[in-house]
């Protein structure tokens, strides 16, 4: 049997930073930055995984019917513990090799697409391989990064890279996707080379968030986020103290600019410029009302506004790590300008979900 090689794309969140995990709709976009695992069946229980990129080595035993963690963030064993609650089995081990060209902790989404991949590479060499949807996939991919060690994350990063192109995710009351097939130049991610806090990030806006739709339900039991107008909101001011009430524009903002932004993209015409200037508004929500961005994302931000973007934003939960521009036609200048601001710079395309490569 040859070798099995399943790959998964890394994403940019073109709309809804920090509206998933409220139950906000969010538009985001896999791109063409892979992580890719290649391997095949052992003749023994033994999972061996080879990760070279970052000089490691991950190895355990296919014993019992669950995993224990050994480490935090241990997605090579949650993934496994999914697939079997799920009713998947093992009877050989594999060994694979592991590797990406997404940049890591940086808002790319490369932990996503890591256990996409895994999960869909297990799958694949189960006892009786029995094979899900994308969506499926992304789901799954959920369960085994976010849910199994209690983490303050949303679905966008899952679906989005599971399912890959471009999408349109609901995810209260229920789940809903929407595929858009927008007509996309080329975007240039931009990484900061900072290191971020995820958790700590995402822990800061989500509470700060709940706290005051708390307050303000125990005004008006009424109140939603996904309802709320822009003008109710003054009639909760004198609730609320001044970081609170910018942090409540700035979510209420992001998710009116959500809405403007997919009627653009399922334009039959798209309105390059227009997308563009979404995108800017996006960001300085993000810089002023979330607080997210740094001093220096936002230098590569305006460089590559002035070689020819048409609009960018900070990419992932901030503090760090990538930014993006939407470049068509200049993503060449747009580049180098980033890189002039100590960035390093990525050309990319939007790219199809997880898949095997053959």
């Amino acid at each position: 049997m040859s070798p099995l090689s399943v790959s998964t794309p890394g994403r940019i969140c073109l709309f809804g930073e920090h509206l998933d995990y409220l139950g906000l709709p969010v538009i985001a976009a896999a791109i063409n930055r892979r992580i890719r695992i290649t391997g095949s069946h052992r003749p023994d229980s033994k999972v061996i995984i080879n990760l070279p990129d970052i000089n490691e080595r991950e190895e355990f035993d296919l014993t019992g019917s669950s995993l224990i963690y050994t480490k935090p963030r241990d997605y090579f064993r949650s993934s496994y513990n999914v697939l079997v609650r799920h009713g998947y089995r093992f009877s050989k081990g594999v060994e694979c090799e592991v590797r990406g060209n997404i940049p890591i902790n940086s808002g790319t989404s490369s932990s996503s697409a890591l256990v996409a991949s895994w999960l869909h590479f297990l799958m694949r060499l189960s006892d009786r391989p029995r094979l899900l949807s994308r969506q499926e996939i992304g789901q799954l991919a959920n369960e085994a990064e976010t849910a199994e060690f209690g983490e303050p994350g949303g679905m966008m990063d899952h679906y989005s890279t599971a399912i890959g192109d471009v999408i349109y995710l609901e995810s209260e009351p229920n789940i809903v996707i929407e595929e858009l097939r927008p007509k996309l130049g080329a975007f240039v991610l931009g990484d900061s080379l900072e290191a971020k806090d995820t958790l700590d990030i995402l822990g800061r806006i989500r509470s700060g968030v709940t706290g005051i739709v708390e307050k303000i339900t125990a005004v008006n039991p009424e109140f939603s986020l996904q309802t709320a107008d822009v003008l109710e909101i003054d009639d909760y001011r004198p609730y609320l103290s001044g970081g609170e009430n910018t942090l409540l524009e700035g979510t209420i903002s992001n998710r009116d600019i959500l809405r403007e932004a997919r009627q653009v993209l399922e334009a039959a015409d798209l309105d390059h410029i227009r997308l563009g200037d979404l995108l800017n508004r996006h960001h300085a929500n993000l810089r002023d009302a979330q607080r997210i961005s740094t001093p220096k994302i936002d230098r590569m931000l305006e460089a590559a506004l002035n070689a020819g973007a048409l609009g960018g934003k900070i990419n992932g939960s901030g503090g760090g790590g990538c930014m993006f521009a939407y470049a068509p036609g200049h993503a060449g200048a747009v580049a180098e300008a980033i890189e002039r601001q100590g960035g390093q710079a990525y050309i990319i395309r939007i790219d199809e979900g997880t898949k095997v490569e053959e």
